[in-house]
């Protein structure tokens, strides 16, 4: 091997760290749950010269160092985001106070942060209900995450008490049929609509537990990262955003053919 291309090697070797601890202090957010101030840095002329040059000479050769950098870091989060699946997991799968639709003794359990006034959590609502027909297997259990201000917060509340008086599949299928704003004004006439014990109402939607539930689907989001809505979570794996039927099902035949190995 010659001194240049050990140069060299050792120049990728030290861009591909510095680009890693730079994403890797972009991700530690999600590990610490806060970031220093300000990245750590990597300087030293000659090796930034060096490097210039070779990148010019070999720009093919640093992207592939780069793409391998980013895949470990992915991998790195990929598996914090797990092990705090495994840590909720409690939480996530057998919280009485969460609502549950489709099979309640499923032997597969889809876990589902959302919005009721999101547009995507209603784009995707057809295909779970669909999948929830077609397998006789899956039990969906419904994190509130109102994250679009005081109107999903109060929609939160009210389905959470819909859910405490057996109401809450009546509830949850009619807000989901909505289009437009979604204001309290809409969300109460779907209360009522849905059957709901209305003297009732104000003491169970700011129940200890209804008030509690949504402050700790809240905090488990935060935790796995999620920013937006819809998420899913299948054992361990974590989807985020809107996704089809097709990959509904096959989320959950992974998590059954999982379970068999």
């Amino acid at each position: 091997m010659t001194r240049s291309t050990t140069r060299v090697r050792h120049c990728l070797m030290m861009l591909a760290l510095a680009y890693e601890i730079t994403h890797c202090w972009k991700s530690s957010a999600l590990a610490q749950d806060a970031a220093p101030a300000t990245p750590p840095s990597v300087q030293n002329p000659i090796l930034e010269q060096a490097i210039h040059d070779y990148i010019i000479a070999h720009p093919e050769v640093i992207i592939e160092s780069l793409q391998r950098a980013k895949a470990k870091a992915e991998r790195r989060e990929s598996a914090l985001i797990k092990s705090r699946i495994t840590a909720f997991r409690k939480q996530l799968v057998d919280d009485p106070n969460a609502p549950v639709l489709g099979n309640p003794k499923g032997d597969v359990t889809l876990v589902e942060f959302f919005d009721y006034r999101y547009p995507y959590c209603r784009q995707v609502e057809p295909w779970l209900q669909t999948l929830m027909q077609q397998d006789h297997g899956v039990r969906l259990v419904q994190k509130e995450f109102p994250i679009l201000g005081p109107a999903s917060v109060y929609a939160a509340q009210l389905a959470l008490a819909a859910w405490k008086q057996g109401r809450h599949a009546q509830f949850h299928s009619a807000m989901m049929a909505k289009r437009g704003n979604i204001d309290d004004a809409v969300i109460l006439q779907v209360a009522q609509s849905a059957g709901l014990d209305m003297d009732r109402i104000k003491i169970d939607m700011n129940s200890v537990d209804v008030v509690s539930e949504i402050q700790q689907s809240m905090e488990i989001a935060k935790s796995l990262g999620l920013s937006g809505t819809p998420g899913f979570i299948v054992g361990t794996e974590l989807v985020p955003g809107a996704t089809d039927l097709a990959t509904f099902h096959a989320m959950v035949d992974d998590a059954r053919r999982g379970r068999q190995n």
